[in-house]
């Protein structure tokens, strides 16, 4: 074989290596670059919260996941937004893939405290708390949340929570899918799976002890005022600025008594107060109204409720096994079925 021959062959066994070690310089050099770039960036956002009167504390920031993951971990992280709403882990952790920046996962792996201004704290625990964002440069990105069989303890000095356990919590946004709904609206999933209520609340009386299922499907119109500019919350400039849910379609199970619901457009008063009329064709509707009604908690009108009993029983018997029509308002801060007001009406903000 001729020198020139095994310079040749040489050649031909060092190039595939240049070209992985040239590849490896180049990826290795976009992660530093992304890692950098995703720091700077979690600073200023945090900087213009913190300008906007949230309050944001934690341990550092520490990022890895070299060579295929961004991960961030923030540990002892406490968030409060001026509303006085907010969430405290002792981490939270962000990821996403190097080759797809614009998807990240966040988890709490060690579970999370809520904080619901003048009601106090809860703890969330479960097999799973995860929120997943991508699309970040759409003006809506797309959100989902999770969380798998999450339990809920109010900590001392708290407000009581509706429910003290869960299968599933479920909650989608994506940019409207629908022309007619414009391009400030967003549509939302929200999924309820098996919960049960705490002992003697509401939840707990209407379900006789078992369990409550939600579907619930809406347009949000206003989108782009969600946002938090005041101790009101989110859904006060929303509502300021003429948002709604239109329309709102969903089913609930409570129980043995199940109900398809609808309405054309629900909005909120100025108290936060949820405002508007919902559409309810009920199975069973007089077990789950006569279980409020034998609720401990104060929030529920008895009386009222005891009524309602009554006059949807009544109905139901004329009517036989037939789904029952119902009509639900929210109107004054109360939530009336007929004549009756039942208990103070949902609260947004």
């Amino acid at each position: 074989m001729t020198d020139r021959a095994v310079r040749h062959s040489r050649r031909g066994l060092i190039i595939p290596f240049l070209i992985v070690g040239l590849a490896l310089a180049v990826w290795s050099g976009w992660w530093l670059y992304l890692s950098d770039q995703v720091r700077t960036r979690l600073d200023t956002q945090v900087a213009a919260l913190r300008s906007d009167g949230w309050i944001i504390t934690h341990d550092g920031t520490d990022i890895s996941g070299y060579p295929f993951r961004v991960r961030v971990a923030l540990p002892q992280a406490d968030i409060l937004a001026p509303s006085g709403h907010g969430i405290a882990a002792p981490e939270l952790v962000a990821e996403a893939n190097a080759w797809n920046p614009d998807h990240w996962v966040m988890i709490a792996p060690d579970g999370l405290t809520l904080t619901r201004a003048a009601k106090g704290r809860v703890k969330i625990g479960g097999g799973g708390l995860r929120l997943s964002i991508s699309d970040l440069r759409a003006r809506f990105p797309d959100l989902r949340v999770e969380m798998i069989r999450p339990t809920f303890t109010p900590l001392p000095g708290a407000e009581p929570f509706p429910i003290a356990s869960a299968r599933h919590i479920q909650l989608e946004t994506r940019p409207a899918q629908t022309p007619t709904a414009g391009d400030d609206s967003v549509d939302m999933l929200f999924r309820l799976v098996e919960a049960k209520g705490r002992p003697g609340g509401p939840v707990e009386g209407a379900t006789r002890q078992g369990e409550l299922s939600l579907d619930l499907e809406t347009t949000i119109i206003g989108a782009s005022h969600l946002r938090a500019i005041d101790s009101r919350g989110v859904f006060a400039a929303f509502t300021d600025a003429g948002g709604r849910f239109a329309p709102v379609r969903g089913e609930i199970r409570a129980g043995d008594s199940r109900a398809r619901l609808s309405s054309e457009t629900l909005s909120a008063d100025a108290n936060g107060r949820l405002n508007g009329t919902l559409a309810v064709v009920a199975e069973q509707p007089m077990q789950a109204i006569a279980g409020l009604a034998g609720s401990q908690t104060g929030a529920v009108n008895r009386p009222a409720a005891a009524g309602a009993a009554v006059a949807a029983g009544a109905e139901q018997a004329t009517q036989g096994e037939e789904p029952v029509e119902l009509t639900i308002d929210f109107r004054d801060g109360r939530t009336w079925l007929g004549p009756f007001a039942l208990a103070p009406a949902p609260k947004l903000f």
